[in-house]
């Protein structure tokens, strides 16, 4: 195992077009398919990351802020923006995609943490982080600060 990766090596973006098995009555994306699109995206920029199988550990609050149309593209980005020994914490946006005209907006965010498996299945060391650039910076501090942000507003709405 390396001792540290970059963020960039993280980075993972993949792309579904809405069809009718994966959307509700009202011919606009289930829940369920976007959250299945994202642990996907996040695990495969933790493999990425840490050169490991990978596994969810856990996936933080979720708001759908906007709706996925039937005939749209959905696009998943995902990065690696924090390690703790065995694990990695994945930043995952989704943003929905016109392909008629372009358009697009932002529809989901999310934050997964992943555990880092050896062959045995057990958990196993993942590799620092490192963000030799600016962009990698920004993204990294961009992350860690919309996950505290969003952990503050769940607090504040249930009052904790």
């Amino acid at each position: 195992m390396d001792e540290t990766a970059t963020l960039a090596s993280s980075h993972t973006e993949m792309t579904e077009m809405l069809l009718p098995n994966d959307t509700n009555n009202l011919g606009r994306a289930l829940g369920g398919a976007v959250l299945h699109w994202m642990d996907i995206c996040g695990a495969i920029a933790g493999m990425r990351f840490s050169n490991r199988q990978v596994v969810t550990a856990s996936m933080d609050h979720v708001d759908f802020i906007a709706p996925i149309e039937m005939g749209e593209v959905a696009i998943i980005e995902g990065y690696v923006f924090n390690t703790g020994r065995t694990s990695v914490d994945v930043k995952v946006d989704v943003r929905a995609e016109n392909p008629r005209t372009d358009e697009t907006r932002r529809t989901t965010t999310s934050y997964f943490t992943f555990v880092a498996l050896d062959d045995d299945g057990r958990p196993t060391p993942v590799p620092g982080l490192e963000c030799p650039t600016e962009d990698e910076r920004v993204l990294r501090d961009d992350a860690l600060d919309g996950r505290e942000d969003q952990l503050r507003q769940v607090v504040d709405r249930y009052d904790l």
